[in-house]
Order: structure tokens, then sequence, then C-alpha cells
């Protein structure tokens, strides 16, 4: 679950290493964010290599998709789904992503709530 003042990992290659969330949007006083949920970030951190030709700069606003949360999710199998670390996508305003790669795999849950965009740009699936 993620709440306002998270701060996240970036994990795709628009140039941020590290955000910090501002907002969670889609409702009305909402406190928590979950899997493929989309939150207001602010950038704190750059990748070293990428401070050049970076697609962000640091203190920019933009909104970003979930991607990982260290929080348990239940599959409908019975299984747990979680991750080592909290991640997000960066995206621009019209909702599609900033990056033209995620590193490391999505959970299916991103599949099914219409983010094919992500699909089609990470490695695989859990």
């Amino acid at each position: 679950m993620i709440q306002q003042q998270t701060i996240l990992k970036v994990t795709d290659n628009s140039g941020a290493k590290a955000v910090k969330c501002i907002k969670v949007l889609n409702g009305f006083k909402r406190r928590f964010a979950i899997l493929g949920d989309t939150i207001i970030v602010s950038i704190q951190k750059l990748r070293n290599k990428a401070r050049l030709a970076s697609k962000v700069r640091k203190g920019e606003i933009h909104k970003a998709i979930i991607i990982r949360t260290k929080k348990k999710t239940a599959k409908k199998d019975g299984t747990l789904l979680f991750f080592q670390s909290n991640a997000v996508s960066l995206i621009n305003k019209q909702g599609k992503p900033i990056a033209s790669r995620i590193i490391g795999p999505l959970p299916k849950v991103l599949k099914r709530r219409k983010q094919i965009k992500f699909a089609t740009l990470s490695s695989g699936f859990i």
C-alpha cells in the first residue's frame, strides 16, 4: 500500500531513480494505492549515467503507475504475491509510458486492468 510521502523506486529507463508520492488519484480523500493504481509523484533522484540524456528532470511532477508493492496480494488460486520493493513506472498526461523499457517482471493484475502498453514493455509476468 502506497500513501503520501512514500519513496518509490523507478523501474524504467526514463532516467529517474527515486520518486516521492505526492497524491493518490481515483477517489475523494483516498489514502492508499495498490498495484495498478495511478499516483502523482515528484522526482527525487536521477540515475548517474542518464543525467544528460534523461527524459525527466529533478523536481518535476509526473503521474506514475504502481508496478510492484511490498504488500502481499492474494491471487485467485490462493497464492500470495509480493515483491522486495515498492516500484513505479512514469507516465505522461495521456497515460502512455515515458520510458521505452520496463526492468523486471510485472504482475498479471496490470494485464487485466487494461495496462496493455506496459505489458509490451516488460520482460515477463508473475
